[in-house]
């Protein structure tokens, strides 16, 4: 009797040990995720991201084609662990001497303009109706670094893989239209190259976008802009933090979940994140491996975002209407004039 019990197969053994179930999934989210670095280089335009092109070729794929369910497994893993792991290495991107590059004025507009947006884009989503995960999305995605803060805010709100692509779509438009309206608006604005680096690092929601947008200034304004982008980003470990607590406080007082008690995960990914920048700071990988260690960091969030592209259904993105594109395109006005403000206020 023992013998003929232990023999049945155990489903969640099944479920926690997919072995060669996950192969499918991998291929094909891996295989997008190449495609859209090669359609990137063919553009010829560096600001182009990958990890856009990646989203919208798994959006093609899942309503043209299809997602087959035997591609579920990978697909998931792809979503979820892979993008961790990639939040992870995003670290070594990082070093503690870019703060001080930045320097107290630099960092506290930073600091100012991330915060007041994201309680700004909240409010505002609060006030037309919207749903609080989508608007969180959208703000961390403005205030933040665009489809990176996204996927990996998502973590902590759990919101579904249309609001993703809600979101990260918003920030794209609207990133790019800031990488075309602030090199135009230099000469109007007359600011000095540190400034206008500071500004465009300060508020341009892709690294590739300040890069195109600051440097279009001059290499002064450039290599500051990226510094500045860089400090931004560092702040998505604490902006995560903060978030889970909020999403705790708001589940216990919500009536519709109290019963069920579902927990918010701890975003463990964040104290990895952390470690990475740390050891980063030591200066101790050769400039070589690093660079072989940002290309996988973008292609492995590519991979992670491609999956989210085959998990959305395109007919659920239009059911959400123009309100979600109204709390995007106030949130970027927002940045874009707030830390403007503050950055003329402190260089004036």
């Amino acid at each position: 009797m023992q013998t003929l019990t232990s023999s049945a197969p155990d489903p969640s053994s099944t479920r926690t040990l997919p072995g060669h179930s996950l192969v499918p999934g991998l291929l094909l989210t891996g295989t997008i995720a190449a495609a859209a670095f090669e359609l990137r280089n063919l553009s010829g335009i560096a600001a182009l991201s990958p990890l856009i092109i990646a989203i919208v070729l798994g959006l093609a794929f899942h309503n043209t084609v299809g997602t087959p369910a035997a591609f579920k497994p990978g697909v998931v893993f792809s979503m979820r662990r892979i993008l961790r792991f990639a939040i992870i290495l995003l670290g070594l991107q990082l070093s503690l001497s870019q703060l001080v590059e930045v320097g107290g004025a630099g960092l506290g507009i930073i600091v100012l303009t991330l915060a007041g947006t994201f309680l700004f884009t909240v409010r505002l989503g609060h006030w037309l109706g919207v749903d609080r995960k989508l608007v969180e999305l959208i703000a961390a995605g403005t205030s933040i670094c665009g489809a990176s803060a996204i996927v990996a805010t998502n973590t902590v709100t759990r919101a579904s893989d249309e609001d993703i692509a809600y979101a990260v779509a918003c920030v794209t438009v609207f990133g790019s239209a800031s990488m075309l309206l602030y090199p135009a608006l230099e000469g109007l604005l007359q600011l000095t190259p540190h400034a206008f680096g500071l500004w465009a690092g300060a508020s341009i929601q892709e690294i590739a976008q300040v890069v195109a947008a600051a440097f279009q200034n001059g290499p002064d304004s450039g290599n500051f802009g990226t510094i500045a982008k860089l400090s931004r980003v560092m702040l998505l470990a604490p902006m995560i933090l903060v978030l889970r607590c909020f999403s705790v406080s708001n589940r216990e007082h919500d009536r519709g979940e109290a019963s069920k008690r579902q927990s918010v995960p701890v975003p463990w990914f964040v104290a990895g994140f952390v470690a990475m920048m740390l050891f980063n700071s030591l200066h101790l990988i050769p400039q070589l491996e690093k660079t072989y260690l940002v290309q996988t960091t973008t292609f492995l969030l590519a991979v992670a975002l491609a999956a989210m592209g085959l998990e959305t259904d395109i007919r659920k993105l239009r059911a959400k209407g123009w309100k979600p594109l109204l709390v995007g395109a106030g949130s970027w006005l927002f940045i874009s004039v707030i830390s403007l403000v503050l950055v003329e206020m402190v260089y004036a």
